[in-house]
């Protein structure tokens, strides 16, 4: 575990498998921490030979908040924290994987920070300058009430996304959202996130088509948040870019064998 600097800010990181292994840097979605990119993901992956970084955002977990009425932020200033993650630990360029919001993050990596990637593992997101609001591409179907902040109102909340076909790994997900619930330093904080939209800078909006990086584009076809039209919405943008569907998957990486499957999905021996 270590602390590592983006601009003011200290962000929560941890390296797992050989230094000097081929890196894959995992980023989470929109207020999540990094542990939610499971153990047994990061696990298979280092089986594979690389070491694996995963961290948490800003506002998330023990990374630093910000008061977001004083310094607002978008995908933009969130993307740079990944690349300041980069520098941290001396890694010149990254297979990135990127869930949901994520995902958008590492499209912008790959649009704006070719050098930095060597592939790009796209899951469960969309297309990162997608309007919601422009009805090109389904919205959320997701039905979820909610409840009191709380493990388990997110153990409900991950049992709604899980999508209902594949075995929702309660006890799994139980004790990964107790350990984000115990480590966050401010859980407020992550709310921030669903400001981002207030913030669709230009650069989000250069094309796609700029990705040179080998790219797949993975996703469940039972997704509540993003249906299979936002990934086959990537996949015609991304020059070369292959879909991989998940059958009976959701929105979320915990249920049995799911984690490894996603993980042997990554092109390690593309670039």
């Amino acid at each position: 575990m270590t602390f590592v600097p983006s601009g003011p800010l200290r962000l929560w990181t941890e390296r797992t498998g050989d230094p000097s292994a081929p890196a894959v840097l995992l980023i989470a979605g929109s207020s999540a921490q990094g542990l939610t990119m499971p153990d047994a993901l990061v696990a298979r992956l280092v089986d594979r030979g690389a070491q694996v970084i995963r961290y948490d955002h800003r506002d998330t977990g023990r990374s630093s908040s910000v008061d977001y009425d004083r310094h607002p932020y978008g995908l933009t200033e969130l993307a740079g924290d990944a690349v300041a993650v980069l520098d941290a630990y001396g890694v010149e360029s990254a297979h990135i994987v990127g869930g949901s919001m994520g995902g958008m993050l590492a499209q912008w990596l790959g649009v704006h920070e070719p050098s930095r990637v060597r592939t790009l593992t796209l899951l469960s997101t969309s297309p990162m300058g997608h309007d919601p609001a422009s009805g090109e591409l389904p919205p959320s179907s997701l039905k979820h009430e909610g409840g009191p902040p709380g493990v388990e109102s997110d153990v409900a909340l991950f049992r709604a996304m899980n999508g209902g076909v594949r075995t929702f790994d309660e006890p799994a997900t139980r004790a990964m959202l107790e350990r984000c619930w115990a480590r966050a330093a401010d859980p407020s904080a992550a709310a921030n996130h669903r400001r981002l939209i207030e913030r669709m800078s230009p650069d989000l909006l250069v094309p796609l088509s700029k990705i040179t990086a080998p790219t797949v584009v993975v996703h469940g076809d039972v997704d509540p948040i993003y249906a299979l039209a936002h990934a086959e919405a990537l996949v015609a943008a991304i020059p070369g870019a292959r879909l991989e569907v998940v059958p009976g998957m959701g929105h979320v990486y915990l249920s049995p064998g799911v984690p490894e499957l996603l993980a042997d999905l990554v092109p390690l021996n593309a670039a």
